[in-house]
């Protein structure tokens, strides 16, 4: 079992290295806090809630020795919905573009069959080096964590697996990242930089605020509300005539969920809840974008969205 260990450190000499890492797992692993935690800044949204990432995001991170760009996906899953079949698509297009994959296993949940439908899937990919990564050991004792870490390397032998490494990490605890990120590095090919120094991320800045508007509109709501909140940032201007020491932007977006019923829980009593959504989220923006934010919110219904091709497209699935 290759646990924990790191490389010796580099020569003067050493080559340097960029390439692509995708971190995979089934909702809820713990894959978008991994990938703000490493870059060192929020480019994905996190939530308790499961599925909630829907774009794959780049997070970049940069080192003297390398440069480690993450690939930040959508837990793979049974789909329900012509929504999550096209989710699944890109979970399956990214692992065939990446140079390393890191399959995240949370340490406070016992393996069960959504890791290894995963797993599997992982197993016809013979080229491309996986790390397995138990995320979220600040949940567990010591005893637990050395039996999960045993399940996964027992995992993979089942099913014919070859870890490169097994790495216990916590996000949230700052706990053996900077490892992880001496373990993921040599298994990148040699190479320039990929992006220039000071990029986090290449989203788009209109995914990201309508991300974040998303995350923020996550917070609270009943279980069957989160698949049916979508957002799309309509417009994103500066304020005309504004001096040029006190800009302000000003952000129109549409919060479009499937039924009329979803509307009075994304509005809330008297307006409260969407009030809340957008002062969270503009707090977030305003972080982002380093400028003042006007921030103009509206509750549409798009009904079935997540079974309706043509409006999965309008939504930018």
């Amino acid at each position: 079992m290759a646990l924990m260990t790191a490389p010796s450190p580099a020569a003067p000499d050493t080559p340097h290295r960029s390439g692509f890492a995708c971190f995979v797992g089934r909702p809820n692993a713990g894959k978008s806090t991994l990938t703000n935690a490493l870059v060192g800044t929020k480019v994905a949204i996190t939530s308790n809630r499961p599925q909630t990432t829907r774009h794959t995001v780049r997070g970049i991170v940069h080192r003297p020795d390398a440069q480690l760009v993450l690939v930040d996906t959508p837990g793979l899953h049974k789909p329900r919905t012509l929504l999550g079949e096209r989710l699944n698509d890109v979970v399956r297009t990214t692992w065939a573009e990446v140079d390393v994959i890191g399959f995240c296993l949370p340490a406070d949940q016992k393996l069960g069959p959504g890791d290894k439908f995963i797993a599997k899937e992982l197993a016809s990919i013979k080229r491309t080096p996986k790390v397995a990564i138990v995320t979220k050991t600040d949940l567990v004792d010591p005893r637990t964590l050395a039996e999960q870490l045993i399940a996964v390397d027992r995992l993979g032998q089942e099913l014919g697996i070859e870890w490169a490494q097994i790495v216990p990490v916590s996000a949230v605890g700052d706990t053996q990242l900077s490892l992880l990120a001496d373990l993921l590095v040599p298994l990148l090919p040699e190479g320039p930089l990929l992006y220039p120094e000071g990029d986090l991320t290449d989203e788009p800045e209109q995914i990201m605020v309508a991300e974040l508007i998303r995350e923020a509109a996550l917070e609270g709501v009943r279980d069957e509300l989160p698949h049916s909140i979508a957002v799309v940032v309509e417009e994103m201007l500066p304020r005309e005539g504004r001096p040029a020491d006190r800009p302000l932007l000003d952000i129109h977006a549409n919060i479009f969920i499937e039924r009329s019923s979803q509307k009075g829980i994304v509005i809330g009593p008297k307006g409260r809840r969407l009030k809340d959504v957008g002062t969270t989220s503009r707090r977030h923006i305003e972080a982002l974008l380093g400028t003042p934010v006007f921030l103009d919110l509206h509750v549409k219904i798009a009904k079935d969205w997540q079974r309706d091709p043509k409006q999965l497209r309008r939504l930018g699935f």
